[in-house]
């Protein structure tokens, strides 16, 4: 078949390559002349493996071609962000002018998925108008559906194949349809259902991880109130056996479950009590941060912090709507200096430099990502290079008592027993 995805970002790139690699004839379509610059010379980004080489590959082949513009297709595939404003309601303007780019090369017969997360109803209303105003039946004439996807970054070729699949169609026509154009790549199962089903169950199912993250994120704000350390408090009611009860964090990023809460809680505001107040607890997060880092070093005006991460989740180079990024914009609100190190993360907008670089005459660090890496950390060598003593553990990945005999005055997110102000 011929295929025009639109949009070369970090699915609409995978799932042309992978098309292609199926012997489709595929046609990646991007409006940014630097994205269509680096994928002919690099492929794609080396965080993901092995994409950048079926990438060259499938352009070699012939397979895969790449486009500013859309070009005539069978199939249409929309890959394009729905980023979050400012008032929290979904930016579609982008699934819009991709929609609207596609128009004039529509023919009867034709199918068009949307694979970009959406409020419900987007595929019906908004891209079955667009098509309607052309002259089209959405129902009769054209094949209509919604095909999210369920991937991490670092990982995205093997969930993209392996992972089941939910289809949604404005007909049942529409599902079939699609459903047997992703059987060519996909192994696991793909369940069809109609176009709003899918576009709510992709928003449900990060949602529901909000909103337990949200329950421990609370748990830990909650062991400033009563002294107590709330991992250990959790380790142990996990013991029971229908109880399963998450790890706390200085809040929640990336682009999925920060945000898709956000695109139900516009459409039934009234009715998503508990998702709203799961966004509010969240979303508070780096705020306690820096409420218990204030507590151990006093006033913030004037001293040098350390940040050590801005990605949003562990060994990866993402800082989508990191909650790092909120720490160092409350801590240099109340007059800190924040230096940032992160080995995965390459652009981020905030200057970056080594370790080393950022620890050196620091009054205080925190650890804000969980990388791995941060686990070899010499604590003898960072007290050398550092002015003072203090260490905020958000994540749990330093052992305590190797950095409390180095001299540290050390404590995990969380801790209640340990905080000097049980107040918090």
């Amino acid at each position: 078949m011929k295929i025009c995805v639109v949009g070369l970002g970090y699915i609409g790139l995978p799932t042309a390559a992978i098309l292609a690699s199926k012997g489709h004839q595929v046609t990646g379509m991007d409006v940014k002349p630097h994205v269509l610059d680096n994928i002919r010379e690099h492929g794609a980004s080396p965080e993901e493996p092995g994409l950048a080489e079926l990438v060259m590959g499938e352009l070699k082949s012939g397979n895969l071609a790449l486009s500013d513009k859309p070009v005539p297709a069978d199939v249409f595939i929309i890959c394009l962000p729905t980023p979050i404003l400012a008032d929290k309601k979904a930016d579609i303007s982008y699934v819009e002018k991709g929609a609207s780019s596609i128009i004039p090369h529509l023919q009867k017969g034709n199918m068009i998925i949307l694979e970009s997360t959406v409020p419900p109803r987007t595929t019906s209303d908004m891209v079955g108008g667009m098509v309607r105003e052309a002259g089209f039946d959405p129902e009769n004439d054209l094949d209509l559906a919604f095909a999210p996807e369920r991937v991490i970054p670092g990982d995205i070729i093997r969930e993209l194949t392996t992972l089941d699949r939910v289809i949604g169609g404005l007909t049942p026509q529409a599902a079939r349809r699609a459903k047997e154009l992703y059987s060519c790549f996909v192994t696991g199962e793909i369940v069809t259902t109609d176009s709003t089903t899918a576009e709510f169950v992709k928003l449900v199912e990060n949602s529901y991880r909000d909103v337990n993250i949200a329950f421990a994120n609370e748990l830990a704000q909650l062991s400033y109130d009563f002294g107590i350390d709330v991992r250990e408090a959790i380790e142990i009611a996990n013991r029971h056996p229908r109880v399963n009860i998450l790890q706390p964090g200085p809040g929640v990023g990336g682009h999925c479950i920060a945000v898709d809460p956000y695109f139900i809680i516009q459409g039934a505001p009234d009715t998503s009590r508990m998702l709203a107040l799961a966004r509010v607890v969240n979303s508070e997060m780096p705020g306690l941060v820096v409420d218990v880092f204030e507590s151990l070093m006093g006033n913030l005006d004037g001293r040098n912090i350390a940040i050590l991460g801005l990605a949003y989740k562990p060994n990866v180079g993402d800082c989508r709507e990191s909650p790092s990024m909120e720490v160092i914009r409350i801590l240099e609100s109340r007059g800190a200096n924040c230096r940032a190190h992160d080995p995965y993360v390459k652009d981020s907008g905030i200057e970056l430099i080594s370790l080393e670089d950022a620890v050196k005459n620091a009054d205080g660090i925190i650890i804000t990502t969980g990388h791995h890496d941060f686990r070899d950390i010499d604590p003898a060598r960072i007290l050398e290079l550092a002015r003072g003593n203090v260490m905020l553990d958000t994540h749990r990945v330093l052992d305590r008592g190797s950095w409390e005999k180095a001299g540290w005055n050390f404590c995990y997110l969380g801790d209640g027993k340990a905080s000097r102000n049980n107040d918090l």
